[in-house]
């Protein structure tokens, strides 16, 4: 009993109310911080309850360092190259870009082995944020000769909104230049690769290729 009078737990409700409250808080920040680590984003419902898709936040627009998610220790890592940070020679991200979850570009059927690409044309989003998205317009791309298609998209909250539009003929018609500066920027980021674009299409065949790679309901 002394012991608890000296964190004023007994015989002292003023001392008492502070200490648990500070106690009880930090139990829940460290709960929290554990559970965060341990997040599954790759496993993540690939739509919201509110019906829109999903997307996981990998690299924040505006930075040339390339950060990938590892599905299996379920942390964001900085890619690496013969023991080296990568680093993108050229411009800087355009927009934030990650990956949609629940996805599988399955190789057997086309695809890369990998969750499907998304770049998201909006404000600057940190590393792991998990967004609410519309897409806008498929970019059909050919990476070495496999296909690499991406998803270009926009939030779904206006605030995170960078542009006015809300489909591919909005696109299109109000910003062909950033359409063309995206066309350049994956043809030039990474100089190791040959990547040839091979067509634009539509929000619908943006919303077919989630569809067709979703790996989970």
């Amino acid at each position: 009993m002394l012991k608890l009078n000296v964190f004023g737990l007994v015989g002292n409700k003023m001392k008492a109310t502070p200490f648990i409250i500070f106690f009880l808080s930090f139990l829940l920040l460290f709960s929290c911080k554990e559970n965060e680590a341990n997040k599954d984003y790759y496993h993540l419902p690939t739509y919201s309850k509110s019906k829109n898709v999903q997307a996981v936040v990998e690299i924040p627009a505006g930075t040339n360092h390339k950060i990938e998610y590892d599905k299996i220790s379920r942390k964001f890592v900085i890619d690496s190259t013969e023991g080296k940070a990568r680093i993108i020679d050229f411009l800087p991200y355009l927009g934030n870009y990650g990956f949609i979850p629940s996805t599988y570009s399955d190789p057997e059927k086309g695809g890369d082995g990998d969750a499907l690409d998304v770049l998201i044309l909006g404000e600057n989003l940190a590393t792991g944020s998990i967004v609410e998205i519309i897409p806008i317009t498929l970019l059909e791309l050919s990476d070495d000769e496999e296909s690499d298609n991406k998803i270009i998209a926009i939030p779904a909250e206006e605030k995170n909104r960078i542009i006015k539009a809300a489909n591919f003929d909005d696109f299109s018609t109000k910003y062909p230049e950033i359409r063309k500066m995206i066309g350049t920027w994956f043809e030039n980021y990474d100089l190791n690769d040959e990547v040839q674009i091979l067509r634009w299409t539509g929000e619908e065949a943006a919303k077919k290729e989630i569809s067709k790679w979703q790996s989970l309901p």
